[in-house]
């Protein structure tokens, strides 16, 4: 998520506010092939509508205002990056592969004792594999199953500064046999690390990003856990 989210905030810097503007230098090397628009990118923020009070919510951004912020976002991706959809979901994801010679078991039971350790909560799990077979009957489908965490300090922070962000929580952490039958294990890229070098850190608070560094850093433990095999 962070090279995706920091290819759109380069794309935000690298559009002129008005279109008399002179197109700004490059300096960032993620800005060096990014195309300058003609005329303003029109974000869909506005002051009054954001909530500034723990756990208030932000106004809602209508379907015609996202759409029309995607109309002008996506073809620059496009131009700058060729990517397809398929690269975007691979971007948002940090995932490990398991060491050869470890089965699916090996692999959650050392993904739930190094969660357990670091009073990461496991409070759902989804057998996705399972519904595939029992649902569609579709027995060619690779197990895939999804585990739900949370630890609930640092979620509290999250969400009394965007309670929006409830969308994305639990965290969770997918086990999945791939088409080789090789296993690997991932989550949605928790790095905020890009947000150090933009001016100001968007706003974000102290404890926000503290909150923020220790989800990432307690998820990353448990799946390089996972993928050694680590009892």
């Amino acid at each position: 998520m962070k090279r995706v989210v920091t290819l759109l905030s380069a794309l935000s810097l690298a559009i002129p506010t008005f279109a008399a503007d002179p197109a700004p230098v490059a300096s960032n090397p993620y800005l060096a092939n990014v195309p300058v628009s003609t005329g303003p990118m029109v974000w869909p923020i506005t002051p009054s509508g954001r909530g500034m009070r723990p756990y208030e919510m932000s106004r809602i951004i209508s379907p015609e205002e996202k759409a029309k912020m995607m109309k002008q976002m996506i073809p620059m991706m496009s131009m700058a990056t060729r990517m397809d959809v398929k690269d975007v979901m691979n971007m948002m994801a940090t995932k490990y592969k398991a060491k050869a010679g470890l089965s699916f078991d090996d692999v959650v039971e050392s993904m739930k004792l190094r969660a357990n350790s670091l009073n990461f909560k496991l409070v759902g799990h989804s057998p996705m594999w399972k519904d595939i077979q029992a649902v569609l009957g579709d027995t060619t489908a690779p197990r895939m199953e999804v585990f739900h965490y949370c630890d609930i300090a640092a979620g509290r922070e999250v969400l009394k500064y965007a309670p929006e962000s409830l969308i994305f929580l639990p965290c969770r952490i997918g086990v999945m046999e791939d088409a080789d039958k090789n296993i690997w294990v991932m989550t949605l890229d928790w790095d905020t690390a890009w947000i150090d070098s933009i001016s100001g850190r968007m706003g974000a608070p102290d404890a926000l990003m503290k909150s923020a560094a220790d989800i990432r850093d307690k998820m990353d433990n448990i799946m390089k856990a996972a993928a050694n095999g680590d009892l």
